[in-house]
């Protein structure tokens, strides 16, 4: 069952183990995530994933989204 948890993100059982992917691809947020960490440009996670600068910036978004909903613990 396919679920759209965010503009261009879409999360579905059978893909990827439901791991949140962009929207019409089997390609994870996470994918996207740990080549920007390790270095690589975002325009450069585009042609070698085959997704739009506009499917990169979604998949940065939902991971800023995720960090701004979450709940700080005052220690």
């Amino acid at each position: 069952m396919l679920k759209t948890i965010a503009p261009l993100i879409t999360i579905n059982p059978g893909v990827r183990f439901g791991r949140p992917t962009i929207k019409g691809t089997r390609v994870a947020v996470e994918t996207i995530l740990a080549e920007i960490a390790a270095g690589m440009a975002p325009t450069d996670v585009a042609r070698e994933y085959r997704l739009t600068r506009r499917q990169v910036a979604a998949a940065l978004r939902y991971a800023l989204q995720l960090i701004e909903e979450e709940r700080h613990v005052a220690i």
